[in-house]
């Protein structure tokens, strides 16, 4: 029997659409670059469609970002439960969100920031990425703290610090890698976290 699609539902059908001609059209060719315009007609709506759903350009990025959020919190998560050792999930979810980058290639990262610089230039939308962001690194400041448990390691800063401070610098390289691959190879990131935690573990023996 044939159902009929309620009102609730291809409002969320539409939304999503929206979100997904968004995502496509932000990593393509930039936040400032894509036009309200150009995602409705790639969802196959209107503007006014658009603008039922978001308040703004930014809000419909907030949702794309969001979206990317709630899946990177999800994949990490399942990563960081397969493994015994916090430190060694760790290093498997560096290694993980770096394949992915590289399987990808969809200029993901570009966009981000572009939008980030543009955040900081526009405090009104401060407070949502800041949160947005942290939700991002906390599963990492989570296994920080275990990994500091597990190994008995006394942390010279606040595990959520830390965690900061890795997923900088995994972006960080990311971004160098943007305009010049050859300046840092893919698994970097992996060889300075293994420091990272070899130099805590050596450090906490020595004391």
């Amino acid at each position: 029997m044939r159902t009929v699609e309620s009102r609730a539902d291809r409002q969320a059908r539409t939304r999503t659409e929206l979100i997904d001609a968004a995502e496509e059209l932000f990593t393509a060719k930039g936040f400032h670059a894509t036009s309200l315009d150009a995602v409705a007609d790639a969802a196959g709506y209107t503007k006014g469609a658009v603008y039922s759903n978001f308040s703004s350009k930014e809000d419909l990025f907030f949702a794309v970002y969001e979206r990317r959020v709630e899946r990177h919190l999800e994949h990490v998560g399942g990563l960081f439960g397969e493994a015994d050792d916090a430190g060694e999930g760790i290093l498997r979810v560096v290694a993980a969100v770096g394949e992915l980058r590289r399987r990808r290639a969809d200029g993901w990262m570009a966009v981000f920031l572009e939008f980030w610089t543009h955040v900081v230039r526009h405090p009104e939308h401060r407070a949502r990425f800041g949160e947005l962001h942290a939700q991002a690194v906390e599963p990492f400041a989570s296994a920080v703290e275990r990994f500091a448990s597990q190994h008995g390691v006394a942390l010279p800063i606040p595990p959520d610090q830390l965690a900061t401070a890795m997923f900088a610098m995994e972006n960080g390289i990311a971004l160098e890698r943007l305009t010049n691959p050859e300046v840092a190879d893919s698994d970097l990131p992996i060889r300075l976290v293994e420091l990272l935690f070899g130099a805590l573990v050596a450090d906490q023996r020595g004391a």
